[in-house]
């Protein structure tokens, strides 16, 4: 067996790899069938909660906040907006801005999910104590701020 091989064998970083995104793949599925309890799917979900949470955002920036493809910004807004939940916002200053904005059925929707699914994401991060959360998260904004370096 060549030594380069030996050494690969030993180095962690494939197998941090694989089990982030075992990790990942099982929380965002046990998340995912939480937020379809409530007639929504997760990026619907995601939208209302940056709504929410940030006030009325500029179509063309939502897509940035929540990891989304601008062609399906869109889409979700259409179906936020069939459901009752959200309202388009022409910008008054700049007609090619329209602005998503959280209207009271959507935030009435949100003050109902809010605390079961806040419950359910202790629930599902409970394989952790506290410090062990809060090293977590340290170490993954280290290596996601990393990675996004070696991208540029």
């Amino acid at each position: 067996m060549d030594e380069s091989y030996k050494r690969k064998k030993q180095d962690p970083s494939l197998k941090l790899f694989v089990v982030l995104a075992k990790a990942q793949r099982s929380i965002a599925d046990l998340v995912k069938d939480d937020i379809q309890r409530y007639g929504l799917n997760p990026t619907e979900f995601g939208v209302l909660e940056l709504l929410y949470h940030e006030g009325e955002q500029p179509l063309q920036k939502i897509g940035e906040k929540i990891l989304l493809a601008s062609g399906s910004i869109t889409y979700v807004v259409d179906k936020l907006e069939q459901k009752g939940f959200i309202e388009r916002v022409p910008c008054p200053s700049d007609r090619r801005i329209t602005y998503a904005s959280i209207n009271d059925q959507g935030k009435e929707l949100l003050h109902g999910i809010f605390p079961d699914h806040w419950k359910q994401i202790e629930k599902i991060t409970g394989g952790l104590s506290e410090d062990e959360k809060k090293q977590a998260i340290e170490l993954l904004k280290k290596l996601g701020t990393y990675a996004d370096q070696q991208i540029d």
